[in-house]
């Protein structure tokens, strides 16, 4: 840099940490200085406003405030550029940090455009450094007033003699010290990069495990394909919002948004509780299976009958942001039978089930009344088998492509928190046959 202020040059112009390259011989060498009308031009056509922000934050203040900056810089623009660099090799934490504070490239550009007493840099301390006098150095080269910062002739003298002070040994000492820094440094880097890498893979294996079932997750993380799975026996819940279309057409795009996202919260929390797997939501519609990918035997029509009224009884309590007078109306079906299941697709894979069963329960839904559990007969016998469910017989109703079919109502379960009929909530009207099933 003495060089260059000394040529023809003058300035640099353009120094950071980029343009400070090492050598084989541990030597550092600067470049990209010169043809200053060329890299104005580049600047111009740059199109990352984030990496054009970047590069000034080694720019001295004077020169950012300038409307027009000279395309070479300054003499003690560089030695500015060169106390920012500094600062990297004493924090190793990228250019312009400040501890405890995290501000970005642009945020930082206009806090040194503006000024300020006391000025605005990045953080140095004694205790960092080697020598408390290099910390003053780097101070007094990023001096607010241009004419307080040294020229390069004298920090040339200053690191000389910091150098000769902290000289211990021959020169192979030197290099060997040098180079076990920096495999220190490289160990350390490597670590937090793992870490970095580590915490990153879990968000992504949650996240998954969040899209798919957790034995599926696994056997994909693996590369194993996944083969479809025929069950001979799953309950099914299907439940969506009676009313919602017309709602929606009442409220606001962002009142839709946060109904569903607080009524979808309610529900993921209570589903957790629960031997069932979350299928999917369309909308307003939520799937939920039962004795898949896990088989669980005969439970899975108690898991999700219990399911059912925990989800009814939240929705009796639910208030609706925008509406709080208004009561949602939860419809909700369930059935059993066998499905086949298994993932569908590459890039967004989803665990999808297929059968008439899963028509079937998406039918008892939709035949179904608001605040009811509409329940199959098959549902109904797996049930019976538990003697604690509390159902109504609704009679013969009319469903597509099954013709007339018995089904029932699910009221409640003996010792069940959630039991309808004790909760005294205000029900559609249903047929007076009550019965206990008993085993």
């Amino acid at each position: 840099m003495t060089y260059i202020h000394s040529s023809e040059i003058r300035s640099h112009g353009h120094l950071k940490s980029s343009n400070c390259v090492v050598d084989s011989r541990f030597v550092v060498k600067i470049t990209d200085f010169g043809l200053h009308y060329f890299k104005e031009k580049e600047e111009q056509l740059l199109d990352d406003i984030y990496a054009w922000e970047r590069n000034k934050l080694w720019t001295a203040p004077e020169l950012l405030r300038l409307m027009h900056p000279p395309p070479w810089g300054t003499q003690k623009g560089d030695v500015y550029s060169f106390a920012i660099i500094c600062q990297e090799i004493v924090y190793r934490s990228g250019v312009f940090y400040l501890q405890n504070l995290e501000l970005s490239p642009s945020e930082i550009v206009d806090k040194l455009r503006k000024g300020g007493k006391p000025s605005f840099r990045p953080t140095v301390e004694e205790f960092d450094c080697p020598s408390d006098e290099l910390a003053m150095v780097i101070r007094r080269c990023w001096a607010e007033d241009p004419s307080e910062r040294h020229d390069f002739q004298a920090l040339r003298t200053i690191i000389r003699r910091l150098n000769k002070d902290g000289d211990k040994g021959d020169i192979l000492d030197n290099l060997l010290s040098r180079m076990e820094q920096y495999a220190n440094n490289l160990e350390a880097l490597v670590e937090e990069r793992t870490s970095d890498y580590l915490q990153e893979k879990k968000k992504a294996e949650e996240l998954l495990y969040n899209m798919l079932p957790k034995p599926v997750a696994l056997q994909l993380i693996r590369g194993e394909t996944v083969t479809a799975q025929w069950y001979d026996n799953v309950t099914i819940y299907f439940s969506d919002i009676c009313g919602f279309t017309a709602l929606s057409a009442e409220s606001s795009p962002m009142q839709v948004v946060d109904l569903l996202n607080d009524l979808y919260t309610v529900f993921d929390s209570i589903v957790e509780h629960f031997d069932v797997y979350k299928v999917e939501t369309i909308g307003d519609a939520y799937m939920v299976v039962s004795g898949l990918p896990v088989r669980n035997g005969n439970l899975h029509g108690r898991e999700i009958a219990r399911l059912s009224l925990a989800l009814l009884d939240a929705v009796f309590k639910f208030k609706i942001r925008h509406r709080p007078g208004d009561q949602l109306r939860l419809r909700i079906g369930i059935h059993s039978g066998p499905v086949c299941a298994g993932v569908v697709g590459l890039k967004m894979p989803r665990y999808c089930l297929f059968g008439d069963t899963v028509n079937t329960a998406s039918r008892m839904e939709s035949n179904g009344l608001p605040l009811r559990i509409h329940v199959s007969p098959f549902t109904k016998d797996i049930l019976q088998e538990h003697g604690t469910f509390h159902l109504e017989m609704r009679g013969s109703v009319e469903m597509k492509g099954k013709g007339s079919v018995i089904t029932y109502w699910l009221l409640g379960e003996v010792g069940s928190p959630y039991n309808i009929q004790q909760q005294g909530y205000n029900l559609p009207a249903m047929s007076e046959t009550l019965f206990s099933l008993q085993p």
